[in-house]
């Protein structure tokens, strides 16, 4: 990828979330990634549990090696002409050093952003003790702006996907002090509820907040950019889509022969005309 086509789509990537709000969803191979292109969204973001279903492993940077990590950023950012922001988990080191040169090396691949979590993976420790999650985030911001590169930097708050007992004011409280370190962008996933949303948009602004919407809700992108929201991602939501239609499908074949789970899909010719075409347009 030439490096003045990465320069670019960062400096889009970082206009994206200026105003107004847009959605940035999730593929996790290249066919995904080149066909919601196809549909026109400006920016796409990876997902790291869609990835590692892809390769028979389990969601987690415990399971996934950092260098395949890094592989599939840099195939799906070479794959498409749209910014695409990174899942990079928790930076794949606990300690502050550790997160900045991985972040470095994350930002070779030429993604435009990438989000930094302070969910530890222990379910008897889940999350980083504040200053050291606040010390991550400064040591991330440091090495982004060391590269020159303009990378977008997402400050990850997993108090509702840990569990903890107060939600909304603990993730208000890291979202703060995450904005305060140096992320550009707030996120705390699965908050769903149009009072908790709202709140933690209030409490972060001016900074821009990303929702995580994984499954069916009764709000769309209107509501939620009437509430201030400036991105939308769907994180595994595509991913468990396919393999919900695939389930479906291999199920019935193995309980009792019935091919019905081939009901519901596209035909093999739209999807083959649509790839055809496509890699006309890259020639």
């Amino acid at each position: 990828m030439a490096t003045d086509n990465i320069a670019a789509r960062r400096s889009e990537f970082r206009k994206l979330h200026e105003s107004g709000c847009f959605l940035i969803p999730n593929p996790w191979d290249i066919g995904t990634a080149r066909y919601l292109q196809h549909l026109g969204f400006k920016a796409l973001a990876t997902t790291s549990s869609g990835f590692s279903f892809s390769q028979g492993l389990p969601d987690g940077s415990a399971a996934v090696p950092l260098d395949m990590a890094l592989g599939h950023f840099a195939q799906i950012a070479s794959a498409v002409e749209v910014p695409v922001n990174a899942d990079f988990q928790d930076g794949y080191a606990e300690d502050p050093e550790g997160v900045a040169e991985n972040v470095r090396l994350c930002v070779e691949t030429g993604v435009a952003g990438l989000s930094i979590e302070d969910s530890t993976g222990d379910r008897d420790r889940p999350l980083y003790e504040l200053p050291l999650a606040v010390e991550r985030m400064k040591a991330a911001r440091a090495a982004i702006d060391a590269s020159g590169t303009g990378v977008l930097l997402t400050g990850r708050a997993e108090c509702f996907l840990v569990g903890h007992p107060d939600p909304l004011n603990e993730s208000i409280r890291r979202l703060q002090a995450y904005a305060e370190a140096g992320a550009d962008v707030l996120y705390a996933p699965r908050t769903l509820t149009r009072e908790d949303i709202k709140a933690i948009v209030d409490a972060v602004s001016p900074k821009p907040v990303n929702v995580l919407v994984s499954t069916a809700i009764d709000l769309k992108l209107p509501d939620l950019a009437e509430m201030g929201v400036r991105r939308v991602s769907v994180g595994s939501a595509l991913s468990v889509a396919a393999w919900s239609g695939f389930i479906r499908a291999a199920k019935a074949m193995a309980d009792d022969g019935s091919f019905e789970g081939f009901g519901a899909n596209v035909p093999f010719a739209e999807l083959n005309s649509f790839f055809r075409s496509d890699l006309k347009s890259r020639d």
